[in-house]
């Protein structure tokens, strides 16, 4: 096992760039001693931990056009536009089983982040030491409207990119010296401010919660403040970023299995393009 972090961007569908590195990672060995993933990030993230080398790109490719797993009929019966009961339910027991035995067993430390819909802070749940960590996992992907808030210990929660869209300061804070971190959006990716019609459905939804409220706002500015401190850590060799090399438009709910299939390829392409500097970059040797 590598001691150093591994730092797991969001983005939904996105996330089967983070797929494509990371299979490339476990095939090469490469296992960090601690991982944290936001939204999609965490669900790699649990492929990643389980050692389940293509199981994330299999889930995606086979059953995005499948309404149990996607759809929004799943919004009226299930208040969530991915349907989190049949994806920890069947998917993982039965059709793509998940290997909560490997999962459960793994040294490595992993955490979750989502979002506490009370205050709008960012918190983190820890594989081993939440007792509801599937829970956990659900409510740090769940995307605000489109999904209701999920109860964890008896709170409420909502997708952890609300408040903490990529965990890295989380990785420094606890001391760690290298850091890996994946990004789905391009450099130079920045995001635009919100448009009044999504300004008006958070107002409507979430006026009881101002605190909340305010991060959904002010997440476009604090995702483009993250993104350039990420840029000066990366030029000062504090942390490696692995991301992809051209505009990526597989969308959140995306459905096309070639733009997904073609961004997972670039994760897998790309972690193997930086594979010589990922490993002189952690101490590891060849």
């Amino acid at each position: 096992m590598t001691e150093g972090a591994l730092v797991l961007e969001g983005g939904s569908l996105r996330g089967v760039f983070t797929a494509g590195v990371l299979d490339v990672f476990m095939e090469q060995g490469i296992e960090m001693s601690y991982v944290n993933g936001v939204s999609a990030g965490s669900m790699c993230g649990m492929s990643y931990i389980s050692k389940q080398i293509g199981r994330t790109i299999k889930v995606d490719l086979d059953y995005v056009k499948d309404k149990r797993f996607l759809s929004f009929r799943n919004m009226v019966r299930n208040r969530s536009i991915f349907n989190f009961d049949f994806l920890f339910g069947e998917l993982s027991d039965t059709l793509v089983p998940f290997d909560y035995d490997t999962f459960r067993k793994s040294q490595q430390t992993f955490e979750v982040v989502a979002t506490r819909c009370k205050t709008g802070k960012p918190e983190y749940f820890e594989k081993s030491s939440c007792d509801d960590f599937i829970s956990a996992v659900k409510a740090s992907s769940s995307i605000p409207i489109l999904s209701g808030m999920i109860r964890v210990n008896g709170k409420k929660y909502l997708d952890g990119g609300c408040s903490m869209s990529i965990a890295y300061q989380r990785a420094i804070d606890l001391g760690y010296d290298k850091i890996v971190v994946v990004l789905t959006r391009e450099h130079g990716y920045r995001k635009p401010p919100l448009d009044k019609w999504t300004k008006r459905g958070y107002e409507r939804y979430f006026a009881p919660l101002p605190k909340f409220l305010k991060a959904l706002k002010d997440v476009p500015d604090r995702y483009n403040r993250m993104q350039e401190e990420i840029d000066r850590l990366e030029e000062a060799g504090r942390i490696y970023v692995i991301r992809p090399d051209k505009h990526v438009t597989v969308q959140r709910t995306e459905q096309d299995k070639r733009k997904l299939q073609a961004l997972y390829e670039d994760g897998r392409r790309l972690a193997e393009d930086h594979l010589e500097k990922v490993k002189k970059y952690l101490g590891i040797a060849e």
